[in-house]
C-alpha cells in the first residue's frame, strides 16, 4: 500500500511537471485569473498551473518604483478581470518565461486595448507596430484620459532606464 501510495505522488508530480512546461505560444485557451502584479502582468490559472502573463502591445506605469499611474495601472488591470475566466491568445514567451498575450475578458473586452482606452498604458511601439494600438493610444491622449492628464507623462521604458541608472 505505501508503495503504491509513492507511486501515485510521483505520478501526480510528474503530471504537474509535464503540465507546467507546456508550451503555451501560439495557443488559444480559458483560464481563470488569479492575480495581478501590476498593470501589464497577470497570473491565470490554467490545468491547475499558474503561468504568468505578459500583456502584448502595451507598456503600463511601473508599480515598483512608484511610477506615477503605476499602481491605478494596476487597479484598472484587476478591475478589468480579477477572478474571472478570460479567454488567451498566446503569442510567445519573454525572457523572463512570461507568456506575451492578447487577453479577452468575460464582457468580450480586449484587455491589452481597454488599458491604452482608459489612459493606463502605452502602445509598446518597440515590440508592436500594430495600428489598432497606436490610434487608441492617440485617442486617449487626445481626450486626456487617465495619465494623458498629466503634462509630461514619462513612458516606462525611460522609467526603467533613468532608476537603472
Amino acid at each position: 500500500m505505501r508503495y503504491f501510495l509513492v507511486l501515485m505522488l510521483f505520478s501526480v508530480e510528474i503530471f504537474g511537471a509535464l503540465q507546467r512546461t507546456e508550451k503555451l505560444s501560439n495557443k488559444t485557451f480559458t483560464a481563470k485569473v488569479i492575480g495581478i502584479m501590476d498593470g501589464d502582468t497577470m497570473e491565470i490559472l490554467y490545468k491547475n498551473s499558474p503561468v504568468k502573463i505578459r500583456l502584448a502591445h502595451i507598456d503600463c506605469p511601473e508599480k515598483r518604483g512608484k511610477q506615477p499611474f503605476g499602481n491605478h495601472a494596476k487597479n484598472a488591470l484587476s478591475d478589468l478581470c480579477f477572478g474571472r475566466t478570460v479567454t488567451v491568445k498566446g503569442e510567445k514567451y519573454d525572457r523572463y518565461k512570461r507568456l506575451i498575450a492578447v487577453v479577452t475578458n468575460d464582457k468580450n473586452q480586449n484587455v491589452n486595448q481597454q488599458m491604452i482606452r482608459l489612459g493606463m498604458a502605452w502602445h509598446y511601439k518597440k515590440y508592436s507596430q500594430n495600428p489598432i494600438y497606436e490610434k487608441l493610444e492617440l485617442e486617449a491622449r487626445k481626450n486626456r484620459v487617465g495619465l494623458w492628464k498629466e503634462p509630461n507623462p514619462t513612458a516606462p521604458w525611460l522609467w526603467r532606464e533613468k532608476k537603472k541608472k
